[in-house]
């Protein structure tokens, strides 16, 4: 990977309960395509992450408080996993509103793992196309989505991976994915 994504401002949406190498992993190749990340979450300070939702896994800076944050000031957009994380997230207002005016943008969403959770609580699967952990598969589904069980998903702006065990190709599919979009922010 070169540098696809030059110029090209990432929103990370995140909290405590994150699943760390979900975060870490694609936003190391968002970096290695020239992107620049912002790590959003509901609290200042730093998040907790954890590892297999069990262990605690050390804890990341956050850049900026979702409530003070616009769509516009992003061109793509990431939904990292861990159970606790977008459970959090779906009960906080800034953050679905946050989610919901990305969604109505166009501009490109990637979720892994139970990251989708946050897509259901802004209404914005129905009709999609895509994959998750297995258990909120039944959510997705009870929420209007297609579910399939595949490594990575693609369905217009949204795409979809399935757990820690398909970072690779999400990783490789992201870059892509953000790549393709023409939006760019300035500065």
């Amino acid at each position: 990977m070169a540098q696809e994504l030059q110029g090209r401002k990432i929103a990370i949406l995140a909290t405590d309960g994150v699943e760390r190498v979900e975060l870490e992993q694609p936003r190391g190749a968002l970096y290695g395509a020239g992107a620049r990340t912002e790590l959003l979450s509901i609290h200042p300070g730093e998040i907790q992450a954890r590892q297999w939702d069990l262990n605690a896994a050390g804890t990341f800076p956050v850049d900026r408080l979702v409530s003070d944050a616009s769509a516009d000031d992003y061109d793509a957009l990431l939904l990292p996993g861990g159970t606790m994380n977008p459970d959090q997230l779906r009960m906080n207002r800034d953050a679905v509103n946050f989610v919901k005016s990305f969604v109505a943008s166009g501009k490109p969403i990637a979720a892994i793992c139970h990251g989708p959770w946050t897509l259901v609580e802004a209404d914005a699967v129905r009709g999609r196309r895509l994959t998750s952990w297995p258990s909120i598969r039944t959510d997705l589904r009870n929420a209007g989505a297609e579910v399939v069980d595949e490594e990575v998903v693609t369905d217009g702006s949204f795409m979809t991976s399935r757990s820690p065990a398909d970072l690779p190709a999400f990783c490789r599919a992201i870059v892509e994915h953000f790549a393709r979009s023409e939006r760019r922010v300035p500065g």
